[in-house]
């Protein structure tokens, strides 16, 4: 049976089966839809042409021939079209027909998110440049040896890097790449649905550095974005580019039928409400797509949740354990190479994923997609669910639900996720903090005029800024222009995506022997690699013996640990400056920048399956501070008394009178001293006692510690219940503030 058949004939199961029935809230099913054609531009070049169709491609898909003609005629354009449609040939066609045109006048940068898309990317235009050309495509990324980039600098016609790069090693040594930059005709980014936020909003400063330096030297590159998945892909390319954009948003790339699956995991108990975790039920329905052969792509919400899937899914599916993998950030390269390919040649037949591989890494064709809670955005779920159906065969995404009430509401109101538009991308890079820096960054690259603006920021504004860089020593005001003074180079001291730059190797002991298995950036390390945490690498488990973040390094030794361990954190945030303060009738809603204070205090040790609690360890790990802007709510005094009445306020400790020492014992001896939802039996430790009725809601303590309204429960399962009750609780509280205070 080919794998069209045996998928569908897993879905007929799907379909019939009462126990996976009662659970699925929502299945959607998407016709297959054909391809949209255009001939091969008549313009192109004989060899490219020739390129073309040796591999094949007779014909192009709409949108790859409308884009074509757009980048000829010089507009700036943003291609937003759906995962696998084809975007990157709209870009390299253009490219590579100027370049081979003009070989010594045209060069091209083109910047992806991750070292793998460039590696995709470098690939790809091999197989259609010709043989002169191919020896001008380069990469040049962290990854690059130091003994190549002189001649990578002198040579190179296309170069494919990443924002980082283009910031830390390329805009500050501008007058390596005079000829380069002198000739910049095109400047790709791609995946901009990655630049939202605080990372966007640096990536906008950097390409107003960019800007200001290829202007300097005369060139004025025409600028090509690819996105998908958002709504506002021309606003948000505009906003980042400051110049019009051209959107070309029409799809023309065909595919199969895609069934689209929103799965609640039953409950297990139906008084406290709780149900079967995600992970559990995930890895369960990830078992019946690898009975049916049916390659399997699962997306985990973090980079701990990926390996305990891939260790879950290596022991219950011992015959195939070599053929299931993990991947995440801090493998090294090679081995990321090698998980990438095996995915793409079918040897794979499951890959336990972070968002990592939500980005268009050439993975080749998932047959389904199996995603453990809800990513957070509409954009991210059908980008995520999108990585499968490529080509013409049937596929399947499915979103396994968490309890947690964002999840909930999906599964109950699942046309929020089916029939809204994807989420608006938004920046602000004239942020203050983070123009600040790069307006640093852009003196030391170029002295500033006094009448100089920057992007679109007029020179008045401009100039406050560089007077108080002037005030702090760093820039010295001579014959009119802004002059770098200070002695550090301050493009290292700035990080586009982390609060603290630099990683943390991570080394094996073996007999002695050090050995790199792994990087971690140095903001993770405090939770991922502190003294004593258990280390999960490709379903392997490592003790860490030691974490040293000066010498950025952590010494890990390969155990058989039946247990996993969880950091404890504690986060303190305070309040730097207030910016402004908007009155509303609960109390005040305040805008302000933020220091957040994180500190590891310790961990707790889980076993593996049971979750049995095997205690906590205390630890003594430095503080991370991280300045930020935020908003926060200060409920009035008027407001937190109507909750109260309401018993929605549970800023309070419980008080639960002078019988509840009695009861919890009669509730503990009536329950046999066993947790009543997993059957756990006391081990020298009491149990809990949880009322099903949280106390809050009774008027007296009698009534709330009544047997009939306790429950004896292991302090795992006691977790669950609470954390269900403060959800509740806590979405209660809101939506009454919101909709009754106001």
């Amino acid at each position: 049976m080919d794998m069209p058949n045996r998928l569908q004939a897993l879905l007929n199961i799907w379909r019939t089966d009462p126990t996976i029935q009662q659970s699925i809230s929502q299945w959607v099913v998407q016709p297959a839809a054909p391809a949209s054609l255009a001939q091969i531009p008549s313009d192109l070049t004989p060899e490219l042409a020739s390129q073309l169709n040796r591999l094949g491609i007779e014909q192009l898909y709409a949108h790859q021939a409308l884009a074509y003609r757009e980048i000829t005629d010089g507009k700036h354009v943003v291609i937003s079209t759906g995962t696998a449609s084809g975007k990157s040939l709209c870009y390299q066609l253009p490219i590579l027909n100027n370049v081979e045109k003009f070989p010594d006048e045209v060069t091209a940068l083109l910047l992806f998110p991750t070292k793998a898309l460039a590696q995709d990317q470098q690939r790809a235009l091999a197989q259609l440049a010709t043989t002169e050309i191919k020896s001008k495509i380069s990469i040049y990324d962290g990854d690059t040896p130091s003994h190549q980039r002189s001649t990578i600098r002198k040579n190179t016609r296309i170069l494919l890097s990443n924002p980082d790069m283009l910031h830390m090693a390329v805009l500050p040594h501008h007058t390596l790449w005079v000829d380069y930059l002198r000739n910049l005709r095109f400047v790709v980014i791609d995946e901009i649905h990655a630049y939202r936020g605080v990372f966007g909003s640096h990536i906008a400063n950097v390409l107003r550095r960019l800007k200001r330096i290829c202007a300097f030297y005369g060139a004025y590159p025409q600028f090509i974005f690819t996105s998908a998945t958002i709504s506002n892909p021309q606003e948000f390319a505009s906003q980042m580019l400051e110049e019009n954009v051209t959107v070309l948003d029409v799809d023309g790339a065909p595919h199969g039928e895609r069934n689209f699956i929103i799965y609640n995991p039953p409950l297990v108990n139906v008084d406290l409400g709780i149900r079967r975790s995600a992970m559990s039920e995930g890895m369960r329905l990830t078992g019946d797509l690898l009975t049916y052969q049916v390659q399997t792509l699962i997306f985990a919400q973090t980079r701990r949740a990926a390996e305990v899937s891939l260790r879950y899914l290596r022991d219950n599916h011992p015959a195939i354990s070599t053929d299931l993998y993990a991947y995440r950030s801090g493998y090294l390269p090679e081995d990321r190479r090698q998980i990438e390919n095996a995915l793409k040649t079918g040897a794979a037949r499951a890959v336990a994923s972070t968002n990592a591989l939500e980005l268009g890494v050439d993975i080749g064709s998932m047959d389904a997609v199996v995603i453990l809670g809800y990513p957070g955005t509409i954009a991210a779920t059908r980008q995520q669910s999108g990585r499968a159906g490529r080509k013409l065969e049937p596929a399947v995404g499915m979103l396994v639900a968490t309890p947690n009430p964002i999840d909930q509401f999906l599964v109950n109101h699942p046309e929020y996720l089916l029939e809204r538009s994807p989420e608006r991308a938004l920046i602000n890079p004239d942020n203050p903090l983070i123009l600040l820096q790069h307006l640093r960054c852009a003196a030391f690259e170029l002295p500033f005029n006094l009448d100089e603006g920057y992007g679109k920021l007029p020179a008045a504004v401009v100039g406050q800024y560089l007077d108080a860089l002037s005030q702090m020593g760093e820039l010295h005001l001579s014959g009119g222009r802004y002059f770098w003074t200070a002695d550090q180079y301050p493009a290292q001291n700035v990080s586009l995506r982390t609060t603290t730059p630099g990683a943390v190797r991570l080394r094996t002991d073996e007999d002695g022997q050090l050995t790199t298995i792994g990087m971690v950036d140095t903001a993770s390390a405090h939770w991922m690699v502190h003294p004593h945490a258990i280390y999960l690498h490709q379903a392997r488990t490592y003790r860490v013996e030691s974490l040293d973040l000066e010498e950025g390094q952590a010494i890990l030794k390969a155990v058989d640990s039946d247990y996993f361990t969880e950091p404890l954190i504690d986060e303190q945030i305070e309040k730097v400056d207030l910016f402004r303060s908007d009155p509303v009738p609960a109390g005040v809603i305040h805008l302000g920048e933020v220091e957040v204070t994180t500190r590891v205090t310790g961990f707790r040790k889980t076993r593996w399956y049971t979750s049995e609690a095997l205690g906590a360890e205390e630890l003594t790990m430095p503080s991370t501070t991280l300045r930020t802007v935020g908003y926060w709510l200060a409920l009035s005094r008027e407001a937190i008394k109507q909750l109260e009445e309401v018993s929605l306020w549970t800023g309070s400790p419980n008080n639960y009178g002078n019988n509840w020492d009695q009861q919890r014992a009669l509730a503990r001896q009536r329950d046999g001293y066993v947790c009543q939802n997993c059957g756990r039996p006391e081990n020298g430790i009491a149990h809990h006692v949880h009322h099903k009725i949280p106390f809050r809601q009774f008027t007296s303590f009698i009534t709330a510690n009544q047997l009939d309204n306790l429950v004896t429960l292991c302090p795992t399962c006691h977790r669950q219940a609470e954390m269900l009750v403060r959800m509740r609780s806590g979405m209660s509280g809101l939506a009454y503030a919101l909709g009754h205070l106001a």
